[in-house]
């Protein structure tokens, strides 16, 4: 019913910026937390920033004090501003929330992911 659409990837080069969104759409009673997640080659995947419904943030270590995680519940839409990008970031970023279809019941949801390259 609900599906999340990733987008503002593309290949940027070191020490630049890009601002990734992340759309919910379909029929939402609430969107709960909601989080970035990103896999590199030959990684597994790991979290990088996330975010409660009441605004309240948490990051990676690797990220912190360049990536800015954002949400505007009006529009369930989520955002990731990515500034001095490393080639370490290169990877394909996936959006994840906790939905809830209705007072009492909740599902979670990931998008199909978006590609990040960070290269001279």
């Amino acid at each position: 019913q609900v599906q999340l659409v990733e987008s503002g990837g593309g290949l940027v080069q070191p020490g630049g910026s890009l601002r990734l969104s992340c759309a919910a759409s379909g029929s939402i009673f609430s969107i709960g937390a909601m989080g970035w997640y990103r896999q590199a080659p030959g990684k597994e995947r790991e979290l990088v920033a996330s975010i409660t419904s009441g605004g309240s943030t948490n990051y990676a270590d690797s990220v912190k004090a360049r990536f800015t995680i954002s949400r505007d519940n009006a529009k369930n839409t989520m955002y990731l501003q990515m500034n001095s990008l490393k080639p370490e970031d290169t990877a394909v970023y996936y959006c994840n929330a906790r939905y809830y279809y209705n007072a009492m019941a909740s599902r979670n949801v990931w998008g199909k992911g978006t590609l990040v390259t960070v290269s001279s």
